[in-house]
C-alpha cells in the first residue's frame, strides 16, 4: 500500500499491479478494450481492476487511476509544484518514472515518463533536494548499491556508487539495508541510515562528510526488519540548527529466516534518537511500551509523534509477522526520558505488512491497507486482505476544545491574500458544525468527528496511562465487493473522512525568509502562545514516510484585536535546507489544539 495526501486534500492510494483483481472494476482495461463483470475471463484480467484510486476526503468517495506499470514497493516524492514523481517498483516499474499532477476536475491521471531510471529501484527511498533547479535523490533498492537523481545532472553521469549500501548489506537476511531512512539536514546535506549505520553524506561531491556511531540494540532498523524514522520538529528557536533523528522498532537478529520458517521472534522495544549536526553525536536509547514493526511514525500538528500500525513479531514479507501492535503509542519529545511514551486505544484490525498511515489536513490520520498475503485474499487466512479505511482521532479532535482551537484563517503575503472556509465552528455562534457530530457513537468505534476517552488496554505498562485518542471506521463510497468483484456505487453508513474539509481557494506562495500575515478568529483572550507549525506530506509506504518533516516557524508579533480576532506576523523558514520547496499544511496550534490546517507554498525568491 502507497498512500500520498495532496494539497488538493484528496490521496493518492495504489498498490501492486500484479496481484490479481482488486474489489474495483473497471469499465476498460488499462490499455483499452472493454471489461464485463459477467464474463470470467474479464474478472480474471488484472487489467480490468484499479490498482490506484484517488480517494476525495471530502465526499468520501474513490476515482479510478490508471497506472501504466507496477508500482510495487516502489519511492516517490512531491516536487515543489504538487506533482507527485514516482519512482522505480517491480518487474515492468523497476526503472519506471511516474508523475501525478493533482487537479480539482477529475481528468488528472498518471503520466508515464519518456526517461527511465538507470538502475532497478525496487525497495529505494526519495529525498527531494534544495535548489533552484529541482531535484529529487532516489537511493537504494534491492541489489543497487548506488543513487542516482531524478532529472540527471549535467555530468549525465546515470548512477553513482555509493560503498554504504555494500557495508550495511545482509544478505542472508533479505538485505536489511532497504528503503533506507533518508532525512535532509539543515545544513544542507542528507542523512542516510541503513541496517544499522548512518552516514552524512554530501550528495553534491559524492562524499560521506560524517559517519555516526551504530545504533545500539542488535537486530536491525531497515526493511524486511522494517522499524521506522523521523526527524524530529525542526524550531526556529535555535535557527533550525539542531536536527535529531528517531529511529523505532525493527526485527530482532535472525528473524527473516526464522519467519520464513514460520517461527516469529520477538520484535525490537527500543528507539534510538540522536543528534545529528554539532560535534557530539550518541544515540540515547528508549524504550517503548512494547516490541514493535512494521509501523508508521506520524509527525502531528502539536509536534508529538504517533506510532501506528504494526506487529510485534518477526518481519516485513508474506505472511512473516505475527501478534498484530493494536495499540497506538503517542511519543512526546520534549518529556523526560522514561515520560515520553502514552499508550492508547486499541483498534480491533490487524494492519500487518502493507499498511500505511498520512497526517490529514484536520489533524487526524487515516489509516489503510494491510496484505500480507501474495494475492489478495479476504477470507480463511489469519490476516486476510484490508480493504476498510479507518482514522485515528488524536484527543486535540475532541469537540470539548474547539473553543480554543483557532478557525477563521487568512493568510496574506505580499502578493496574496487567502481567506480560509476550513473552520472547525461557526464563529457566529460558538457552536460545532452539525455534519461533525456522530449518528451513532459506540463504546469503542465512533463515526468520524467524535471522540472519547479510551479504555485502559487490557495489560498496561505501568509507566504509561492509556489516554485520548481512537479510531474510527468507514467505508468509502463505490467500494463494495457484493456480486463479485464489481464496482457498485454505494452510500456509506458512516460519514466522510472530513466533511470538514474542501479546497478553499489558491494557496498563497511565500519566499523564503518572507514575513507573511495570519489572521485567525478564536472568540476568546489568548492564554497560551500560538504556535505556527508548518508540515511537509509524505509519500508513505512499507514504514517508510518519505520527505515528512514539520517546522516551527517563528512569530514576531502577534496582536489581539476585537471580537475575538487575532493577527500574526510569521517569518518563513530562511531557505530550501531547512523546508525544501513545495507545498506544507500550517497549522495554528493554540495551547496544544490545532486549527484546521491551511495550504502554502514555500517558494525560491
Amino acid at each position: 500500500m502507497h498512500m500520498a495526501l495532496t494539497h488538493m486534500n484528496t490521496i493518492l492510494i495504489f498498490d501492486q499491479t500484479g496481484t490479481g483483481p482488486s474489489a474495483y472494476l473497471l469499465n476498460h482495461r488499462s490499455h483499452g478494450g472493454e471489461c464485463h463483470q459477467n464474463h470470467a475471463n474479464d474478472l480474471r484480467d488484472s487489467s480490468c481492476f484499479a490498482h490506484s484510486v484517488e480517494y476525495h476526503i471530502d465526499t468520501n468517495s474513490l476515482r479510478p487511476l490508471k497506472i501504466e506499470s507496477d508500482p510495487f514497493c516502489s519511492s516517490g516524492s512531491f516536487l515543489s509544484n504538487g506533482t507527485l514523481l514516482q519512482t522505480g517498483g517491480y518487474a515492468n516499474g523497476y526503472k519506471k518514472i511516474r508523475h501525478f499532477e493533482p487537479c480539482d476536475d477529475g481528468r488528472c491521471d498518471w503520466r508515464l515518463s519518456k526517461a527511465k531510471l538507470a538502475k532497478n529501484r525496487w525497495y529505494a527511498s526519495n529525498q527531494l533536494l534544495p535548489g533552484e533547479k529541482e531535484r529529487v535523490i532516489v537511493v537504494g533498492g534491492k541489489n543497487a548499491f548506488s543513487y542516482e537523481f531524478v532529472p540527471r545532472k549535467s555530468s549525465g553521469i546515470p548512477s553513482y556508487t555509493l560503498p554504504f549500501l555494500h557495508n550495511t548489506y545482509n544478505r542472508s537476511e533479505g538485505g536489511n539495508n532497504l528503503y533506507p531512512f533518508l532525512h535532509l539536514s539543515s545544513d544542507g546535506h542528507l542523512f542516510i541510515f541503513a541496517n544499522r549505520d548512518s552516514i552524512l553524506f554530501n550528495y553534491r561531491l559524492d562524499r560521506v562528510i560524517k559517519t555516526y556511531p551504530r545504533m545500539p540494540g542488535g537486530g536491525s532498523r531497515s526493511y524486511p526488519s522494517s522499524g521506522s524514522s523521523v526527524i524530529l520538529p525542526l524550531d526556529h528557536r535555535d535557527g533550525f540548527q539542531k536536527v535529531e533523528v528517531m529511529i523505532c522498532g525493527g526485527a530482532a537478529e535472525g528473524a527473516y529466516t526464522a519467519a520464513r520458517g514460520g517461527q516469529y521472534l520477538e520484535g525490537l522495544k527500543s528507539c534510538g534518537r540522536m543528534e545529528i549536526t554539532g560535534h557530539t553525536n550518541k544515540w540515547i536509547m528508549e524504550d517503548m511500551p512494547h516490541p514493535r514493526l512494521l509501523m508508521d511514525m506520524v509527525i502531528l500538528p502539536t509536534g508529538h509523534v504517533l506510532l501506528i500500525n504494526g506487529a510485534q513479531a518477526g518481519a516485513g514479507g508474506w505472511n512473516n509477522a505475527d501478534r498484530p501492535a493494536h495499540n497506538p503509542f503517542l511519543y512526546r519529545p520534549k518529556k523526560p526520558l522514561g515520560k515520553r511514551f502514552l499508550v492508547l486505544q486499541e483498534t480491533n484490525v490487524a494492519r500487518m505488512y502493507h499498511s500505511s498511515a498520512i497526517l490529514l489536513p484536520d489533524g487526524r490520520v487515516l489509516i489503510g491497507g494491510s496484505n500480507p498475503n501474495e494475492r489478495y485474499v479476504y477470507h480463511n487466512v489469519r490476516y486476510p486482505t484490508e480493504l476498510k479505511l479507518q482514522a485515528f482521532a488524536p484527543q486535540y479532535t475532541d469537540h470539548r476544545f474547539h473553543s480554543v482551537r483557532p478557525s477563521n484563517i487568512s493568510i496574506a503575503s505580499k502578493n496574496r491574500f487567502h481567506r480560509s472556509n476550513n473552520n472547525f465552528m461557526d464563529s457566529k455562534s460558538d457552536k460545532i458544525n452539525q455534519h461533525l457530530r456522530p449518528s451513532n457513537t459506540s463504546k469503542k468505534h465512533s463515526n468520524i468527528g467524535a471522540h472519547h476517552v479510551s479504555r485502559r488496554p487490557s495489560n498496561p505498562s505501568k509507566k504509561n496511562s492509556n489516554i485520548g485518542g481512537h479510531i474510527i471506521n468507514t467505508r468509502p463510497r463505490s467500494m463494495s465487493r457484493e456480486k463479485g468483484h464489481g464496482f457498485h456505487p454505494k452510500k456509506s453508513h458512516t460519514s466522510s473522512i472530513n466533511n470538514n474539509i474542501d479546497n478553499g481557494d489558491e494557496t498563497i506562495n511565500i519566499r523564503y525568509g518572507e514575513e507573511f500575515h495570519v489572521t485567525f478568529w478564536l472568540g476568546r483572550k489568548l492564554n497560551d502562545k500560538v504556535e505556527f507549525n508548518a508540515y511537509a506530506p509524505p509519500f508513505t509506504t512499507h514504514s517508510v514516510s518519505m520527505n515528512q518533516r514539520l517546522l516551527k516557524l517563528r512569530s514576531s508579533k502577534v496582536l489581539e484585536g476585537d471580537g475575538g480576532w487575532v493577527d500574526a506576523v510569521v517569518e518563513a523558514p530562511p531557505s530550501a535546507n531547512v523546508a525544501p520547496s513545495g507545498y506544507y499544511m500550517l497549522f495554528l496550534v493554540n495551547g496544544g489544539i490545532p486549527s484546521t490546517a491551511q495550504w502554502i507554498r514555500f517558494v525560491h525568491a
